[in-house]
């Protein structure tokens, strides 16, 4: 049993997007020179998300297909776009503050609480299972990894870790 690890970065927009991280992944395996196994996508961004999805092939004029942009616009039902401060609870003062402080952030950088809580609902990891050296997504299944950050442009990163033989 061998493990290999890789980690891509993507700029991303200052809208919710996703982006096919597929063929990424699939060039990992077949470098990596694994058969059989698991390989994990994650993303530590906690305003971010991993997803299987099928691949539509119409798209918004932004480019962002249309079944991922149903996904959005019914995930924006439940947890609205953040449009001012006070909406939510979080970010509150103290987080501001930090944020200023220790990282440098302006507030309105804050104003990004859909996207947290979109990330938990939706995860930020995928296991999918590797046979005879290729992921096993389906006919049409591809991985996306989804910035779901909406205040800024961003460079973001996702992680690739294989386990297998």
């Amino acid at each position: 049993m061998v493990t290999h690890h890789q980690t891509i970065t993507l700029e991303t927009p200052a809208r919710q997007e996703f982006f096919d991280v597929t063929a990424q992944l699939q060039q990992f395996i077949v470098d990596a020179g694994v058969s059989n196994g698991i390989v994990i996508v994650y993303s530590a961004h906690t305003s971010c998300c991993v997803i299987l999805q099928e691949e539509s092939e119409d798209r918004t004029y932004y480019g962002t297909q249309l079944v991922l942009q149903d996904t959005l616009n019914v995930l924006a039902k439940i947890a609205p776009p953040t449009r001012h401060e006070g909406q939510y609870l979080h970010p509150g003062p103290i987080h501001i503050r930090n944020a200023a402080e220790l990282r440098g952030e302006l507030p309105e950088w804050g104003l990004n609480t859909d996207g947290h809580i979109i990330s938990s609902i939706l995860g930020r990891s995928e296991v999918i299972p590797v046979v005879d050296g290729a992921v096993i997504l389906g006919e049409f299944g591809r991985a996306y990894f989804g910035d779901l950050d909406a205040v800024r442009a961003r460079t973001r990163s996702v992680h690739f870790q294989l386990i297998g033989d």
